[in-house]
Order: structure tokens, then C-alpha cells, then sequence
């Protein structure tokens, strides 16, 4: 199991290669760079994983909506 969130340029790569049991590349979106993170291992980074799926919302929430999230 795990959740595909869109990754800032670059991103992607460097995560898959710094832990590809953590990290992968989604099918259908991961040529967009989108990166895939597996949630079904023993230890999963739930502060790591907050701050990738904040980061993927800012990438694709409209700006007036990310706006919010800086007050």
C-alpha cells in the first residue's frame, strides 16, 4: 500500500534513489514526476510523509488556496 504525491523537479529521483524500498515511481503518473511513497513497511516516517504530501498540496493546490496555509 502507499499514496503517489507530486514531487517538485528533481525531486523524484533523488528520493527513489535514496531509499527505493521507501520510495518508487507510480505507475501512469510517475513519468510526471509524481513519486510514490509505501506506507505498508514496519516503519513509515509519518513526519517525513507530512511533509511530502504538504509539499505535493502546495505543487498543485491553486495559489489563493496555498495562500492559507501561510497565514
Amino acid at each position: 500500500m502507499g499514496v503517489a504525491l507530486k514531487a517538485a523537479p528533481g525531486e523524484q529521483e533523488a528520493l527513489v534513489q535514496s531509499d527505493p524500498e521507501r520510495f518508487y515511481v507510480p505507475a501512469y503518473v510517475g513519468p510526471r514526476g509524481w513519486v510514490g511513497v509505501r506506507l505498508d513497511l514496519p516503519t513509515v516516517d509519518w513526519t517525513e510523509l507530512t511533509e511530502l504530501i504538504t509539499d505535493a498540496y502546495r505543487l498543485q493546490a491553486p495559489r489563493t488556496l496555498v495562500a492559507r496555509l501561510d497565514d
